[in-house]
């Protein structure tokens, strides 16, 4: 068994306590938003399952979402602009890249699939 250096055992400890202290918004807040251009790069293919005008929420069967490290599944997703709703329907096949914001998996960006 390797035993680790005093100094460098308490470096370690350090780092991991100051890792522990930022909270999810912290890290997230760090992240810049991807632009238009970014975002075409790490576009996710979906089905719209249901749109929530009131709520500002799409709900998606979406494909792996490799930013998150998330799997393939069907969740509601709060969306950055209660407009991107008004560009597609329930049924519609679409593109679309989602974000940490506040906390929250939220789509910055939303298309039609080619």
């Amino acid at each position: 068994m390797k035993v680790l250096h005093p100094v460098t055992f308490a470096l370690l400890l350090a780092s991991a306590a100051a890792q522990a202290q930022m909270s999810k918004d912290d890290m997230s807040s760090m992240k810049m938003p991807p632009s238009n251009q970014q975002a075409a790069g790490m576009l996710t293919d979906a089905v719209v399952q249901k749109i929530d005008q009131a709520g500002g929420v799409i709900v998606l069967k979406h494909g792996d979402i490799p930013n998150l490290a998330m799997p393939a599944m069907t969740m509601g997703f709060d969306v950055a602009d209660k407009k991107m709703l008004t560009q597609v329907k329930a049924g519609d096949k679409v593109r679309f890249h989602v974000e940490v914001v506040k906390g929250k998996p939220t789509v910055t960006h939303i298309e039609a699939a080619r």
